[in-house]
């Protein structure tokens, strides 16, 4: 088995340039800094830094349909980490998912990183072998049963879902910026990875832009959010939003109408808000330049009449009184919330999916607007998990998605009741026993 692994990396994982790499001065302190600034654009951390665990190191559980996969170690440490990689080790379990033994799980995006360059794929090296402090911490096993815990058949997976290796190249003609755009998202952002939707073998239905309109015209609910949808659609993806508002937000976590929330809030703290302005005006100008899914949707127009009804007194809608209690002093009677603190509700086009998970999920749990670099202050929505029946909540969530101009599916009672389970939530009156 051995022997066919290493097989494989060699007609799938080796080339020239790989080769070529072994020759470069990795020590060289301007490509470790490159390196430092790729591997935030690529969000490593998030996945290979265990909650209070130290930077780089591994151990964060990875939910999968067949159990718990444990982030590795990646720091240099040359017992428990990649410090005896070579460049080429480096490179084949990156951009090909070939580890030094065996097939790498498919929750390390390598279908996306097979488009970042030699050049970056170098720099990035450079950081891991030489600008980060090196951790001896043992991998965990995964917690997946036998025989799924086999991993040769992961090598039938690649071959199947993953492509040959391919370094971005921008389309002849096409702009600079949306083609820098281009290769941070379907490279090392790996936005792909949550924002569209998979097949039944979990692979990405769609890795590039070329692949057709379900490329980022989001994902499935992961850990009880939905992956919204990134493309140009008026009432669910980015049509209602400006370039501006789209590197404020990646830049911030907020804008006038919007604010960050479950797991884009990490890859806002951790990567998003220490890139370049210039590398954010590239991604929110390729993400704008994506057509819509459903080209049909109109714009959203705003509609008074509930806030008229609330502002008279009117709170007989079925919901309306619960918005009043727990929902209005923050996010107003019109629906319009507060600039860059309290979020818009009236247009909000993640109220607008189908599937309601987030808000039901936000609103049992709460929620925390974190501090970044350029917005400093910190805001939280206090849970109401124990406050609110699954009935209350559904109550609410409908009357948010139908009110001020939205338009939406209803939400049951016994939906509220899976995603309390899902996420964990107390039970209603739990803080009273």
């Amino acid at each position: 088995m051995k022997k066919f692994l290493f097989a494989a990396a060699l007609t799938t994982g080796l080339t020239a340039s790989a080769f070529a790499a072994e020759q470069i001065n990795y020590n060289d302190v301007k490509l470790i800094k490159q390196g430092e600034y790729l591997a935030r654009a690529g969000d490593c951390v998030a996945c290979h830094t265990a909650s209070g665990g130290q930077l780089f190191a591994g151990g964060l559980p990875i939910a999968s349909p067949i159990g718990t996969i444990f982030s590795t170690n990646i720091t240099p440490d040359k017992q428990t980490g990649i410090g005896d990689f070579t460049f080429t080790d480096f490179d084949n379990a990156v951009r090909h998912g070939i580890g030094k033994n065996s097939t790498l799980y498919p929750a390390m995006p390598y279908p996306s990183y097979a488009r970042v360059t030699d050049a970056d794929m170098q720099a990035l090296y450079a950081y891991f072998m030489h600008g980060v402090q090196p951790v001896n911490q043992a991998n965990k096993p995964t917690d997946i049963p036998w025989p799924l815990s086999m991993r040769w058949p992961l090598a039938f997976w690649r071959w199947a879902f993953a492509p040959q290796v391919k370094a971005f190249e921008a389309a002849k003609g096409q702009d600079a910026v949306v083609a820098r755009g281009a290769y941070l998202v379907e490279g090392l952002g790996h936005c792909g990875s949550c924002h569209s939707p998979r097949g039944f073998g979990l692979q990405e239905k769609a890795l590039t832009s070329e692949d057709g309109q379900l490329y980022l015209s989001g994902g499935a609910p992961m850990d009880g959010w939905l992956p919204k949808n990134l493309r140009g659609d008026q009432h669910d993806g980015l049509g209602s939003w400006t370039e501006q508002q789209l590197v404020q937000f990646l830049s911030t976590g907020r804008t006038a109408h919007t604010a960050v929330f479950g797991g884009m809030r990490d890859v806002v703290v951790d990567s998003m808000q220490y890139m370049t302005d210039e590398d954010l005006t590239a991604i929110a100008r390729y993400l704008k330049a994506l057509p819509a899914k459903n080209a049909d949707q109109t714009a959203f127009k705003y509609d008074d009449t509930v806030s008229k009804a609330l502002f008279n007194g009117d709170d007989s809608a079925v919901g309306a009184s619960v918005y009043i209690d727990s929902c209005a002093a923050c996010h107003r009677t019109d629906g319009k919330g507060y600039a860059e603190v309290f979020p818009a509700l009236a247009g909000n086009p993640v109220l607008a999916s189908d599937d309601a998970t987030s808000l039901i999920h936000i609103v049992l749990k709460g929620g925390i607007l974190p501090s970044t670099i350029n917005a400093a202050t910190s805001y939280t929505m206090p849970p109401f998990d124990t406050r609110l029946t699954d009935q209350q909540v559904a109550d609410v969530v409908n009357f948010i998605r139908n009110s001020w101009g939205n338009k939406a599916s209803p939400v049951t009672e016994k939906e509220v009741a899976k995603v309390r389970k899902e996420v964990n939530a107390a039970a209603y009156g739990e803080a009273l026993k």
